[in-house]
């Protein structure tokens, strides 16, 4: 099949509409051939033997091999050269002559390129249908033009004319609504793609046919000039689509440029605005690319990249756009895509393609990549910002190493969603709206209550109250962290302070980000708040998360020693998430150690070897003088395994979700239990105290 966009020759499955309308355009190809044929009679061999006849033959044969190549197609599939003299053969003898001269230069010029013989097959059978219309259209207006001397007047022009227009309309639907069925979008949009471009280059071939009949009828000699100015069209035309090609195709693999991409993607937009349609944009980054290069040399970097282009586009649908960026990235526009969920499954199957091992100079490559997807009109109304947010989506990807994602407003550093949350979180802290809920620690050998960690809530004034979740990256990535911290410490305090007065003297924690740790006012934040609420500094516990440890070891581990200084309690949290070793424990004054929910999770899974490594952690905790407190208790189960692996208290669900600061007294009160003398003790830390028999009514 002649496509217009250059797509694969791959056949289609037996059934499909495609095939269907393949093989029925072929059908009706040859029924329309055998029909003139017959009509016509014996009197079509007597014409085949004539010198004229093969004279044409060789230039339609020649005109297939040297088809007017056009910018958006492969080579081979531009405006066939051979159309001045398949058209002067209808003007001669009509489609009986001129029908079998096409067919069998299309079949020479099918098997001379390797097409498939379903490709050949239905060229030959839509230039015979367009032949015919162009015959039917010269029988109603000229006779037969087998005399000598034939010179057109003006009336043989327009006739000429209106037949070749008959061609290119029948030619172009039937190749067009092909092409349509094979990428699976509106024929509209295949059939208006480039077609004053196309009618351009028809209306000058179609103009030489009448020239080639008026020196046919003095001497066939004269046939064969034609060949030159053909020739000197045909290599202009290749060099002009060869500069074309260079100026929007990538170098090194041949794929569409950034430029390329542009101009496709702002053409998609387009179309899908008018049909209400979506477009999506893949962003691919290739994980540890810059390894293969330093390691192995550019030259290997390169043919990796030849063959990680060769794989991304034998993977894409037809009609998608395959495009590198510039080193190891690349895009890829999908022109229809039903949903996120569709494009996931796009990014999913080249994720696949590229999975494979690649063996270049002897060794085996893994490659692995980090895709990120948005789609218009979701996430962008313009290319520009389309771009932008799955280039944010990919880095999200590479960062959580999740391999796909889909483009988050919220996590999104940039969006307008997140910058209006920052005005709004920051009026919020201005006007009071954070909340303090407090999540009980419970003792695993009697179940009383032995500490409470504070968790920040935001009073939204549209959307209610919102979690950690949904609030703290926009904290954590931006200069409020400070008057944040400053405020969970405030309010925490004056909790704690008013807690006290009733005698309930439980510490309380306070989880910092790895900008508090390592700003450097922190201590004198720390030991202002401690003083303006009158608490001790053993009453509040400063919880360290795992990542903030190992951004800055050596800040943070000074950072440590200075908050130790003030006499807070310190507790490592989440440890078990990969980031931080036990070797490193050691080094550090910390007092708890807080193991997280999913390394505790592993106690009661029975698999493996996860609650041999757990108890081995928990043991080593606790031979360094630390506490173990187990996160994300969820059951029964996993308390008593926790407890029997050697943890002194848990938190999770099974005790008590995160409440308000005016339930937990009433919580306290009824899970007071009955400690053993010196519970209120822990080895390593502050004492963990209990609250007094009546002290538990709300202020």
């Amino acid at each position: 099949m002649r496509d217009p966009h250059g797509t694969r020759d791959i056949g289609p499955r037996a059934g499909t509409p495609l095939w269907l309308y393949m093989a029925g355009t072929v059908a009706a190809g040859t029924l329309l051939l055998a029909a003139a044929l017959l009509w016509a009679g014996p009197a079509v061999f007597r014409y085949a033997v004539e010198p004229l006849t093969w004279a044409l033959l060789a230039m339609v044969v020649l005109g297939e091999l040297r088809p007017i190549a056009v910018p958006g197609q492969s080579p081979g599939d531009g405006a066939p050269t051979s159309l001045p003299f398949s058209l002067a053969l209808v003007i001669f003898q009509g489609l009986p002559l001129a029908g079998p001269v096409q067919a069998a230069a299309t079949l020479v010029a099918g098997f001379a390129r390797g097409h498939a013989a379903h490709r050949t097959a239905f060229n030959a059978a839509q230039y015979v249908l367009a032949l015919g219309a162009a015959d039917a259209v010269l029988r109603l207006a000229l006779p037969p033009l087998r005399a000598t001397g034939w010179f057109p007047a003006g009336e043989d022009l327009v006739a000429v004319g209106l037949a070749g227009a008959a061609y290119f309309l029948v030619n172009r639907v039937l190749v067009t609504c092909a092409v349509a069925m094979h990428e699976r979008v509106s024929l509209p949009q295949v059939m208006y793609k480039g077609i004053g471009r196309q009618a351009r280059i028809n209306a000058v071939l179609i103009a030489l046919a009448p020239l080639v009949v008026v020196a046919a009828t003095h001497s066939v000699l004269y046939i064969p000039l034609f060949a030159l100015p053909l020739l000197a069209l045909h290599s202009s035309a290749l060099l002009s689509v060869k500069r074309d090609h260079q100026a929007n195709h990538d170098e090194l693999t041949g794929l569409a440029n950034r430029k390329l991409l542009t101009l496709r993607a702002h053409q998609e937009i387009d179309a899908a605005r008018r049909r209400g349609g979506r477009v999506g944009l893949l962003l691919l980054d290739l994980d540890r690319f810059k390894e293969v290069n330093d390691t192995l040399g550019h030259p290997t970097g390169d043919r990796l990249l030849q063959t990680v282009a060769g794989r991304l586009s034998h993977s894409v649908r037809p009609g998608d756009l395959v495009s590198r960026l510039g080193g190891d990235e690349f895009a890829v526009l999908l022109p229809q895509i039903r949903d996120t969920e569709a494009a996931a499954e796009v990014a999913s199957r080249l994720r696949g393609a590229l999975s494979e091992p690649v063996r270049l100079d002897g060794m085996d490559l893994d490659l692995e990549a980090s895709i990120g997807i948005a789609l218009h009109p979701e996430d962008a109304v313009d290319f520009a910002h389309l771009m932008q947010r799955a280039d944010v989506a990919m880095y999200v990807a590479k960062s959580a190493r999740s391999g796909v994602e889909s483009y988050d407003p919220g996590k999104d550093r940039n969006s307008t969603a997140r910058l209006s949350l920052f005005s709004e979180l920051r009026r919020g802290l201005t006007e009071g709206a954070l909340e303090m809920h407090y999540q009980p620690k419970v003792s695993l050998d009697d179940g009383h209550a032995v500490g409470l960690e504070a968790l920040a809530r935001w009073r939204h004034p549209s959307r209610g109250l919102l979690g950690p979740g949904e609030f703290m990256p926009v904290v954590e990535e931006s200069h409020l962290f400070r008057a944040f911290t400053g405020q969970v410490l405030d309010i925490t305090l004056a909790r704690a302070a008013r807690w006290r007065e009733q005698g309930v003297m439980l510490p309380v924690s306070v989880n910092l980000g790895v900008r508090e740790l390592l700003h450097p006012d922190l201590p004198d934040t720390v030991a202002s708040a401690l003083v303006e609420h009158g608490i001790p500094p053993e009453r509040l516990v400063l919880e360290i998360g795992e990542s903030a440890l190992i951004t800055d070891t050596a800040a943070a581990t000074a950072a440590v020693h200075r908050l130790r200084g003030l006499g807070v309690g310190l507790a490592l949290d989440d440890f078990g998430t990969g980031h931080f070793t036990l070797v490193q424990l050691a080094g550090l004054p910390l007092d708890e150690v807080k193991i997280h929910g999913s390394f505790t999770a592993r106690l009661t899974d029975g698999t493996g070897n996860g609650p041999t490594v757990v108890r081995a952690a928990i043991a080593l905790v606790n031979a360094l003088g630390m506490r173990a407190t187990a996160e994300g208790v969820q059951t029964r189960a996993l308390a008593e395994a926790a407890r029997d692996t050697g943890c002194q208290a848990a938190q999770g669900h099974h005790f008590a979700r995160p409440m308000p600061a005016r339930d937990v007294p009433a919580w306290i009160a009824a899970h007071r239990g009955s400690p053993r003398p010196g519970a209120g003790a822990a080895p390593g830390g502050p004492g963990l105290g209990v609250p007094a028999p009546g002290a538990v009514g709300e202020p």
